[in-house]
This record gives C-alpha cells, sequence and structure tokens, in this order.
C-alpha cells in the first residue's frame, strides 16, 4: 500500500511542478507586453503630414553624371600616411577634361574571353 501513495505523491508533484512552470511561462509573457506596451508609448510619435519632407522649390533633384578622375598623390621622400595627405586620406577627385564615356574598340566585348580569335 507504501508503495502506491509513494506512486501517486510523485505523479501529483510532478503535476503541480507543470503547473508552476506553466504559470511561471504566463507571467513572464505578461510582463513582456506590458514592458513593450511602455516602450512603445515613450517612443515618439510618426511624424505628422507638415513635418514631411517637401520637394525642393525648383523642382526635383536630378542625377548629374560626369566623368571625375583622381587628384595625384603628391611626391614625397618619406611614406604618406592618411592623415598627411589632403582629404585626411579621404580621395579627392576632379572634373575630367574629357566627359565622353570611354568605349571598348570594336570587335571587343570587352571582358576576358570575348569575341577574340584564341
Amino acid at each position: 500500500m507504501d508503495i502506491a501513495w509513494t506512486d501517486i505523491a510523485a505523479r501529483g508533484a510532478l503535476g503541480i511542478g507543470l503547473i508552476v512552470a506553466g504559470l511561471v511561462v504566463v507571467g513572464l509573457l505578461i510582463g513582456a507586453f506590458v514592458v513593450g506596451g511602455r516602450i512603445r508609448r515613450r517612443a515618439p510619435s510618426p511624424p505628422r503630414p507638415e513635418e514631411q519632407p517637401r520637394r525642393p522649390e525648383d523642382g526635383p533633384v536630378h542625377e548629374a553624371r560626369e566623368r571625375r578622375e583622381p587628384d595625384e598623390v603628391p611626391r614625397s621622400d618619406h611614406r604618406l600616411t592618411p592623415h598627411e595627405m589632403p582629404g585626411h586620406g579621404n580621395m579627392p577627385s576632379r572634373r575630367s577634361s574629357s566627359q565622353q564615356r570611354p568605349r571598348w574598340d570594336d570587335g571587343s566585348g570587352g571582358s576576358f574571353g570575348s569575341g577574340g580569335q584564341g
């Protein structure tokens, strides 16, 4: 008779443990929703229509296409570090004297192995 009672008690303890674990999980989920609501209330509201960006008065800005070429690196006897270069290491560029687009030679596709004898 004692073995039956310990078996029933073990099953009861397991059932109570599962219920407690389920309640803990439900409590954590409710807490996550509460914290998420608080964070959402502190977040700024979406911009109103009058706060939206506007198109410039002179119309939309268009893409400018021009050929650029890099400025030459200054010559010196010692190795230059980026902070010693013009523009602090950012390569400055200038407008190219020729604005024509570069073209491949006739009969060449411009990539390796295309269109040639071989």
